[in-house]
């Protein structure tokens, strides 16, 4: 990074910063991970220049046989590890890659069923607060109130009820696995395209810790961060039939030329997770959500749905007596980084909830293990009790710091 040290010494000095930084928390941002350094430098490269609207093939520029054999190489890729009959991997998101499903499939005004956004629902799944819940008439499934799981024959009345275009199967904060057979089996009954929103587990999809929706899904949308360990990027995949119907509506659709870059580094990770030692990845992914999970719950917390069947753990703080927000602060000035949300039930405003959402995605790409799990939980305990002490959650940071030096942060020099 020398050019730009000497060119933008600011930027340099908040990129290096940010290297210590997440060098020296530990991060339990479900949606965050660490990307390898080979995904990085393809993120990097030159393939930034390039402007590809259009397909391999058919695109509106000259000059793109290397970008076409990219983008090529990366479809191939994902199609071999998720066992798909038609990928894109041109979505600039997981955003857009659901609004090109909306596009696809259905018309504004048209109805879709997807899981409420305060049950652990995303806002592309018919949130009000997003174009999905204002173009589309959005109706919601919630957990069952007593057991905290999806509640199957709930989905099925709902989606028999309004039948809807669309019945979206995927979450952004949700600790079980789907049951994809049912999930067919609801929009294969009442006439929907069954969509499944894999992109919180898309990566123990890869590694076969997860269940996989292939080949009950007419389609799939996945971001390629997250679990999947690659760049901010998403891909869409789905059965051969509805190939042009899904291209057509990412482009022209709704966007114009991919970006490049990223495709690279999506290529690359993809290559990375057929590999035999992503697999150990993903189980001990799982491994540690678990433990984290039982530890955490040995110390009080209360646990949505009891624990965790996959990456993450959604937890409620009613019966800590603080809310979601202020403890999240707090634990970020104790070296320990996780995101505040919205509990089942939840009676105050999103912004500051009663809960908080954590996941182990990154701890475990750094090498983490169960006894770092038991630490975390003690620490996050402790934390409790002394949120407003700076000193005392000081004092955790200085522990926290000591731990991650143990452990080297995957694609950071």
């Amino acid at each position: 990074m020398n050019a730009l040290m000497k060119n933008d010494p600011e930027v340099f000095k908040l990129i290096k910063d940010e290297e210590i930084y997440q060098g020296k928390t530990i991060r339990l941002i479900a949606s965050e991970n660490y990307t390898s350094r080979a995904v990085l430098d393809a993120c990097g490269s030159v393939f930034q220049n390039k402007y590809s609207e259009g397909y391999p093939g058919a695109r509106f520029y000259q000059g793109q046989v290397n970008c076409d054999a990219l983008e090529i190489l990366a479809i191939e890729r994902a199609k071999k590890l998720f066992g798909a009959e038609h990928v894109n991997v041109q979505p600039y998101s997981g955003s857009p890659a659901n609004l090109a499903v909306y596009l696809a499939f259905a018309k504004p005004g048209d109805t879709v069923l997807g899981l409420n956004l305060s049950h652990g629902g995303h806002l592309t799944h018919g949130s009000k607060a997003s174009a999905t819940g204002k173009w589309f008439n959005a109706v919601h499934y919630n957990l069952n109130p007593e057991t905290g799981l999806l509640d199957y024959d709930e989905i099925r009345k709902l989606a028999l009820e309004h039948k809807p275009k669309i019945l979206i199967a995927g979450h952004s904060a949700y600790p079980r696995q789907l049951d994809f057979k049912k999930f067919r089996e609801i929009a294969d009954e009442c006439g929907a395209i069954l969509l499944v929103d894999m992109a919180h587990f898309a990566g123990l999809v890869a590694g076969g810790a997860h269940p996989s929706p292939f080949p009950y899904a007419d389609v799939v949308t996945t971001t390629t961060h997250k679990t999947l360990r690659g760049p901010r990027g998403a891909i869409i995949l789905c059965k051969e039939i509805h190939a042009k119907a899904i291209d057509k509506a990412v482009f022209p659709g709704l966007q114009g030329g991919p970006h490049n870059a990223t495709t690279a580094g999506i290529a690359v990770a993809l290559a990375e997770a057929l590999k035999p030692e992503f697999k150990e990845y993903a189980r001990k992914t799982v491994e540690n959500a678990q433990a984290l999970a039982k530890a955490l719950t040995a110390r009080g917390f209360n646990l949505v749905s009891g624990g965790t069947d996959n990456h993450l753990m959604l937890i409620d703080l009613n019966n800590k007596g603080i809310p979601g927000k202020p403890y999240a602060v707090a634990l970020e000035k104790a070296g320990i980084i996780l995101n505040y949300n919205t509990v089942p039930g939840e009676t105050r405003k999103a912004s500051d909830p009663s809960g908080i959402r954590l996941g182990t995605p990154s701890v475990t790409s750094r090498g983490f293990g169960i006894a770092e799990m038991e630490k975390i939980a003690e620490w996050m305990d402790k934390a409790v009790s002394c949120c407003e002490d700076d000193a005392k959650l000081a004092e955790i940071a200085k522990e926290v710091e000591a731990l991650c030096a143990k452990f080297s942060v995957p694609g950071i020099e």
